[in-house]
């Protein structure tokens, strides 16, 4: 398809800079020089400078044999959109508009309505004070018919010599004639209408792109009036949008994305990076959270509120029109942040990824402190062992992200006998509500916190974790069955234990062996099954005692226990009732892959044992009979005591290769 632009404004020369990044060829025609000069020529765009008539516009459809105009003209440019109508139709070429977006005020009497430029002359001679016109050039000798207009009116146009010299001639130079290429942002409007003390200034309806917004939140703040020159005509088209959505239909082309992946920091733009606020700033599409995109509304930019990645990359897709994309993200990139799975999700498209001020930097930065010794967690919207990071590292930063958070995290510590912890709380950072709260968590139990909410605990010093190999005699047992220190250590080394693996122990009985699992495995759960009451209740208090907080404690009886329970990566079998291959088939059910280990004592334990692995799909099978004698002094003399032979079978789900 050949396309051809008459490229008039920003949205024309922005159209031909998208379908030349989309590698989609287009013609475009720029009426001056200088027009030329802001867009640059390539291998996708080839430009024809200077003003044409109908007939010279329709010789230029029939050389480049053109299938489709896009008229991108300006909406004051009446005439020559009627000649370029005039000329597709009388060369067959089909026509499309593209509309400038109009914008409408918050509040209309910040501005004064005119149909014409005539309408604004006999306005400004019944009124006094200076005034500056942005409405160009063409129509600037309109306006010598005010009284005084050499020393009242102020000019802003472009700067290219023949308008310089046109102004001159009309009797506008020195400080009342300012040559500038626009559009020009709210600050630098402000100043010029304070510099030349302006009552009023007057402008076009130029829409988004041509500055309007700006120029009207500028006029307020200068103390001025805007006198604002309606469009000619309401005209049927497309937004710049909805054109761009056209032609990648119209040309089958799959669109590339540039998409900026921006850590935000804290939510005030004061914690933005250069880098981030660039990519903004240069977005035509803005994505994240509510709270992501509401400092950035003034931009006036098209958003779309939405957090969650696979809905991200969907929009995206069903959006071509969008060719620069900036997905706003809570902090830094790089920590617990929705910018991991996004990356995976987008990894072929033009991927840039700007990190931002984290959490933990900004806060420790507030509490005056390093963060190099601080292990960093998150429990906004997932689960970590907390408990067992504070005691192995001392300090723990996390994110929270609820309501409830702190205090809950305050009566867990409480419970595991670490009440003393120094907590630092920083509450919705870098807003106009920030807070910062210090206590133990006895202190701050009862206090609530807006879910926007990161903590630092402290403790004076960290604890030596043992992971297995705790003596029998630091277990609370009382008449309950337990598996010895020697067994348990055997064993856990036969299970292969990883830092996340999840454990089903089966007859749990005191919970030795689920605590030193739950203290091996720390990323991980260990789920500790038992159907005596008095076993589970010092199951919870072994839990409290080595503060377990991975270990959860399941009353009842396997195989129907387990059912609702996550899928195990290991599973530890110290008492079956009497339901081993039921036990084991369950246990298959869930993971055909599950390294497994049980202890037998009574024959009848060990020969349905070596049927089950007679009978159901195990290999790496490994029996071991452990026979332990401990020392018992009597009078000056060390006598060996033996205790109960131990059968520790190993094997793993899947069979024999």
């Amino acid at each position: 398809m050949n396309i051809l632009i008459f490229a008039g404004t920003t949205e024309g020369r922005s159209l031909a800079q998208y379908l030349a990044h989309q590698s989609i060829f287009c013609h475009v025609c720029v009426a001056t020089e200088y027009g030329e000069q802001l867009i640059e020529e390539s291998t996708f765009i080839k430009i024809h400078a200077g003003r044409l008539t109908s007939g010279e516009m329709k010789e230029l459809m029939k050389q480049e044999a053109i299938d489709l105009v896009i008229d991108a003209t300006h909406p004051y440019a009446v005439i020559v959109s009627e000649n370029i109508r005039k000329a597709c139709e009388e060369s067959n070429v089909s026509y499309q508009r593209l509309l400038r977006s109009s914008v409408r005020l918050e509040n209309e009497e910040d501005a004064v309505f005119v149909d014409s430029v005539e309408e604004a002359v006999r306005f400004l001679q019944a009124v006094t004070g200076n005034v500056l016109i942005t409405t160009g050039s063409k129509e600037l000798a309109k306006f010598t018919v005010i009284e005084g207009y050499k020393e009242r009116l102020y000019a802003r146009v472009l700067s290219t010599p023949e308008v310089v010299k046109t102004c001159a001639e009309l009797g506008f130079e020195g400080k009342h004639l300012i040559c500038m290429q626009g559009p020009f942002s709210e600050e630098l409007n402000v100043a010029m209408m304070r510099q030349i003390d302006a009552a009023y200034l007057v402008t076009k309806e130029s829409g988004k792109a041509g500055g309007f917004e700006e120029k009207i939140r500028a006029a307020k703040k200068a103390g001025a009036k805007a006198v604002v020159i309606g469009r000619p005509s309401v005209e049927k088209g497309m937004s710049l949008e909805e054109i761009k959505q056209f032609l990648i239909k119209e040309t089958g082309k799959n669109v590339h994305h540039q998409i900026s992946l921006v850590g935000i920091g804290m939510g005030d733009r004061k914690s933005l990076t250069m880098e981030a606020m660039e990519a903004i700033y240069a977005a035509d599409l803005l994505i994240g959270a509510k709270r992501m995109l509401e400092p950035f509304a003034g931009l006036h930019k098209p958003m779309m509120c939405e957090y969650r990645p696979d809905e991200i990359c969907q929009y995206i897709q069903e959006h071509p029109e969008y060719e620069k994309v900036a997905v706003l993200l809570s902090g830094d990139t790089g920590f617990y942040s929705g910018a991991k799975k996004l990356m995976t999700l987008l990894e072929n498209e033009n991927l840039t990824v700007c990190p931002g001020i984290s959490s933990v930097v900004a806060f420790c930065a507030k509490l005056q402190i390093s963060w190099d010794d601080v292990k960093l967690m998150s429990l906004h919207g997932r689960g970590q062992n907390i408990i067992h990071a504070l005691k192995e590292y001392g300090k723990v930063f996390t994110l929270v992200g609820t309501k409830d958070g702190i205090p809950n995290l305050c009566r867990k510590l409480i419970d595991y006998g670490m009440e003393d912890t120094k907590i630092s709380v920083g509450e919705a950072l870098s807003y106009p509500q920030e807070r910062i709260v210090m206590g133990s968590a006895l202190q701050l139990q009862n206090m609530e916190f807006d879910p926007l909410t990161v903590v630092l605990m402290e403790r004076e010093k960290k604890e030596f974790v043992v992971t297995h190999g705790i003596s029998d005699d630091d277990f609370l047992r009382d008449r309950v069955p337990m598996t010895k220190e020697e067994i348990r250590s055997i064993s856990l080394s036969k299970l292969r234990l990883q830092k996340d693996s999840v454990i089903y122990d089966i007859g749990a009985g005191t919970g030795s062996v689920a605590v030193e699992m739950a203290l091996q495995a720390c990323d991980g759960m260990v789920y500790a099954i038992e159907k005596k009451k008095e076993a589970v209740n010092l199951i919870l208090e072994n839990k409290r005692k080595f503060a377990a907080d991975n270990l959860e404690v399941i009353e009842g009886l396997a195989p129907e226990a387990l059912e609702s329970l996550p899928a195990p990566t290991h599973a530890f079998i110290g008492g079956s009732s009497g339901n081993m291959k039921e036990i084991l088939k369950a246990l298959l059910e869930k993971n055909s892959k599950i390294r497994i280990v049980v202890n037998a004592i009574a024959v009848e334990t060990v020969a349905e044992t070596m049927q089950c692995l007679k009978e159901l799909p195990f290999c790496e099978e490994e029996i071991v009979q452990v026979s332990v004698g401990r020392s018992k002094k009597i009078a000056s003399y060390h006598m060996m005591m033996g205790l109960n032979p131990v059968f520790v079978f190993s094997f793993t789900g899947g069979g024999c290769a």
